[in-house]
């Protein structure tokens, strides 16, 4: 078995069809397979074999597509690294995953030469730039002294092919080993599941980062020779919809502030976005309130996406179907959830004992399949923690309902415990946002003498409209429990975020903590 015979194939069947789109660059699929096996040839010629992992630092890029499944097809494990990192996670990255060589887009030259010292294990570094600083190799200097002549590697099916670094917003990240089994099945069950009628007319939007969800996204699109067109580094949501319209793109994953921000855009009502046949959102859960508006303004084209890279692309989604705006009370409440469990794959929600636990009831949400993770790289402690009794533990605290559909609450750590009643931040977030002057909002739960903690609301308001904080919580008062209401409001510009998107609640709570920490 090798995940890199996707391309190959796809490059039999369809050699002529657009395969990678960047600005005015544009490959066929014969000349992308031909460039991943002159890599996977250069790689091999410096000594680095099967087993042997390279890490990939680069923005998105033609470069990164190749690089990726030139790593496949030879048997090396990918490390596809967060290009928004600090160097210094960088360096943690490389280090830790014995990467023996890493590809490097030009932009991070200086920073790769930072961190040299930190990174011994490293024989070469090999950039995309055209004239490499010091020790530095060029990429297409390799290339062009090898052979496109490649037969894909026959690797075991748990042989790594990826190795997926957690965000690393509780602690040190830690790295995830996808093999070949678990990207295939994850190739697989996207026909099955995500859209219907998946052919080789798809065109591939990559707005979010390779080395994340777009990346894994990516394989499916290319085993079904799509075109792959490559956005630039940064998101800027008017171009976005102009790539949309004039590549006539039919699908892509993004994150939900990526949505929000699409669908907010002064200048959406310009574009056309009928080619859209499928939107994929995920990595946190999206706000029904927004799903709303989303599902007003780019029709009926979205699924949920519920997942995390231990289980890549993945546990649950919520389908074509699911996404209703005038559907009875039960499918309405269903917007709020994750979705049922993907083709192939078992879903659940134990209590503290790991027990199961039956409908309605809330714990946290397990799965198996084969998408499931081998386990952590170099990592015994947190891979046994983690696969217990046969499951994935996600972390992730939930319930199901009768028919199956997940309703996810919050991260375990997220959880208010506050006079010894257990309190989910979403739920409250949802009542928030559902107030005009709101643009986003964060729940967390802050020292308290008397209840052990306190529920506070942190929310940015839309610019140019104001609320108050008396304003906000009588709001919540008509919508949930008295004692599910925050006891005071904050407001800021902007909620941190971690390179994927995600507002970092962690960053929030430290403000109100660190004092109560210095004092124990």
């Amino acid at each position: 078995m090798n995940i890199g015979s996707l391309l190959t194939q796809a490059a039999l069947v369809f050699p002529e069809r657009a395969a990678i789109v960047c600005g005015e660059t544009q490959s066929s699929y014969t000349e992308y397979n031909g460039r991943c096996n002159r890599l996977a040839n250069a790689l091999a010629s410096l000594g680095l074999r099967p087993g042997d992992h390279v890490g990939l630092l680069m923005y998105n890029c033609p470069e990164m597509l190749e690089a990726m499944f030139a790593c496949f097809k030879a048997g090396f494990g990918a490390v596809p690294i967060n290009f928004r990192l600090h160097p210094k996670e960088f360096a943690f990255i490389i280090d830790h995953s014995e990467a023996r060589a890493v590809i490097v887009s030009p932009e991070f030259d200086a920073s790769i030469a930072e961190i040299r010292g930190r990174i011994p294990k490293v024989e070469h570094i090999i950039t995309v730039s055209p004239g490499p600083p010091g020790e530095l190799q060029a990429y297409d200097d390799l290339l062009a002294g090898a052979s496109e002549q490649f037969t894909d590697v026959n690797r075991s099916p748990d042989d790594i092919a990826w190795i997926f670094y957690t965000s690393g917003t509780t602690g040190q990240s830690k790295g995830a080993m996808l093999t070949h089994r678990n990207l295939m099945a994850m190739t697989w069950t996207f026909y099955a599941d995500m859209v219907g009628n998946f052919g080789t007319d798809e065109v591939d939007l990559h707005a979010a980062p390779l080395s994340h969800g777009s990346g894994l996204y990516a394989l499916p699109n290319i085993a079904r020779a799509a075109t792959n067109i490559i956005s630039d580094k940064s998101f800027d949501a008017e171009k976005i919809l102009q790539i949309i319209e004039t590549r006539q793109v039919t699908n892509f994953f993004a994150a939900p502030t990526m949505i929000k921000r699409l669908i907010d855009c002064p200048a959406f009502e310009r574009y056309d976005l009928g080619s859209l046949r499928a939107v994929m959102y995920g990595g946190a859960p999206m706000l029904v309130d927004d799903l709303t508006n989303a599902m007003k303004k780019l029709g009926p084209c979205l699924v949920q996406l519920y997942g995390q890279g231990e289980a890549p692309m993945t546990i649950t989604y919520l389908s074509h179907e699911d996404h209703v705006l005038d559907g009875t009370p039960e499918q309405m409440k269903r917007l709020g959830s994750a979705g049922y469990a993907r083709t192939g794959v078992e879903v659940g929600v134990v209590d503290a004992h790991d027990t199961l636990l039956p409908p309605g009831q809330m714990g946290e949400i397990v799965t198996r399949s084969d998408l499931v993770m081998k386990g952590y790289w170099n990592n015994p402690q947190a891979t046994a923690e983690t696969l217990r009794n046969g499951w994935l533990h996600t972390g992730d605290v939930g319930y199901l309902d009768e028919r199956g559909y997940l309703f996810l609450m919050d991260r375990s750590k997220d959880m208010i415990i506050s006079g010894g009643e257990n309190i989910y931040p979403r739920e409250i977030e949802e009542a928030i946002i559902q107030h005009p002057a709101v643009r986003e909002v964060a729940v967390i739960g802050i020292p308290d003498a008397e209840w052990g903690e306190a529920i506070k609301a942190v929310v940015a308001l839309v610019p140019g409209v104001s609320a108050t904080e008396e304003e906000l919580i009588d709001f919540c008062k008509e919508q949930i429990a008295s004692y599910k209401k925050p006891k005071s409001i904050d407001f800021i510009d902007e909620l941190p975020k971690n390179n994927y998107g995600k507002i970092v609640k962690r960053e929030l709570r430290d403000r109100y903590w660190s004092d109560r920490r210095r004092q124990v």
